[in-house]
């Protein structure tokens, strides 16, 4: 009876591998059909606010908010940066950036009101404040920008009917191996289920890599104050925007995401940050976004078979799994990836695929978190006092 029990779970858990290599295949597919849009520069380039929340100074930081002022775009660009507490050191790397670029319109705001526990939200609410222009671009601290990521953005903020701009990311690895399994998670999982879902047209996806809108629209849509209270705030904004009749232009070139996870349970919190969130946005679907994630069960199903057939299947999966990151390495043009680690990458991901059924605790940026029905975000730690506000208005006016 056991040993009848023990087949039959190897059998569905190869199934479950055997579907997923039909995923893989259509997705290296889709990934090698992937179209790089031809941008031009944005004529007339409007004067543009970029908004950046800071919390703790990361590794290379500094060389991120740098690379926001060496852009190559034709009309004038500020950058507004904004952190909670006044003894942040993410608040000494922007007063060393604005030292030393004097001649570029950098502002420090420090302002420790929260308008609900989404954090990011917050800070950016109080930049808001010193923003001087009506186009504003809003990017996360962990984003490294090429010379022309301004220039696309603006280009595609002015099309026709667009309310929005998003960007498609790929992973950088900061030190250590727990950076690199992250990295190597968004350029082998995350890029490719948004190409395939985007080519399928099924997700509408809003990435924090940028959001780039108006001013006046965004006052129409609210401000930011509704997203405050939910964990996938970029996504919340991007249906916003959509509900309002305007669309959210994806550019599929992209950014850099600088991953930091210095320890494994980081790099689980990550995965299980990210699981939270599909599992917020797509609760019907997220079971079945198993398939996605084929070679752990491959893997199982080939331990409870002991035969060739489900060896078989595990062999096959790995090598689609190797294939599936080598079209995105060859199509966005990546350096080499880690493909020794896509086993403990899978292993770490599928981990925290199964305990997203069974927790609503996750950690950001070191903040212990709870969710709600719909993902609804309740901080677990008490709120520390708000810090008086300062504004830091940069070079002058």
């Amino acid at each position: 009876m056991i040993a009848a029990t023990v087949f039959l779970a190897g059998v569905v858990f190869a199934a479950i591998g055997l579907i997923g290599t039909v995923y893989l295949a259509i997705s290296i597919a889709t990934i090698f059909m992937l179209k790089r849009r031809s941008v031009s520069a944005a004529s007339p380039a409007p004067p543009v606010s970029v908004l950046v929340p800071l919390r703790g100074a990361e590794a290379g930081l500094d060389e991120r908010l740098a690379a926001l002022l060496a852009q190559d775009y034709g009309g004038e660009a500020q950058l507004v940066c904004a952190v909670a507490d006044p003894d942040d050191r993410a608040a000494a790397v922007a007063e060393a950036l604005k030292a030393r670029c004097p001649e570029r319109r950098v502002a420090l705001v420090v302002d420790g009101r929260t308008y609900g526990p989404n954090r990011k939200i917050s800070n950016l609410i109080n930049a808001l404040q010193a923003a001087e222009h009506d186009t504003l671009v809003m990017l996360d601290s962990d984003i490294l920008v090429d010379r022309g990521y301004l220039a696309r953005v603006v280009e595609a903020l002015q099309q026709p009917n667009v309310g929005a701009v998003t960007h498609l990311y790929h992973g950088l690895s900061g030190e250590g191996p727990w950076a690199a399994v992250s990295a190597l998670s968004i350029n082998s999982h995350f890029v490719p289920s948004v190409i395939l879902a985007l080519r399928f047209r099924a997700a509408d996806p809003c990435f924090g890599s940028t959001i780039a809108l108006s001013r006046a629209f965004l006052d129409e849509l609210g401000g930011l104050s509704p997203f405050a209270a939910v964990l996938q705030d970029d996504y919340a904004i991007g249906m916003a925007v959509r509900s309002a009749g305007r669309e959210v232009a994806i550019l599929s070139e992209t950014v850099g995401h600088v991953c930091t996870e210095s320890s494994a349970a980081a790099a689980f919190d990550t995965q299980l940050r990210a699981a939270q969130t599909v599992r917020a946005v797509t609760p019907a679907g997220y079971a079945g976004s198993i398939v996605t994630q084929p070679f752990v069960p491959a893997l199982v199903g080939a331990i409870l078979l002991h035969n060739a057939a489900g060896v078989a299947v595990l062999m096959v999966v790995a090598a689609l799994r190797a294939a599936q990151t080598y079209a995105v390495q060859r199509v966005l043009a990546l350096p080499p990836q880690r493909y020794f680690l896509l086993p403990l990458r899978d292993l770490v991901a599928f981990a925290a695929f199964v305990a997203a059924f069974f927790t609503r605790d996750i950690v950001w940026r070191g903040e212990h978190y709870r969710l709600a029905a719909g993902g609804g975000l309740r901080r677990a730690e008490a709120r520390t006092p708000a810090a008086t506000p300062v504004l830091d208005e940069g070079s002058p006016r």
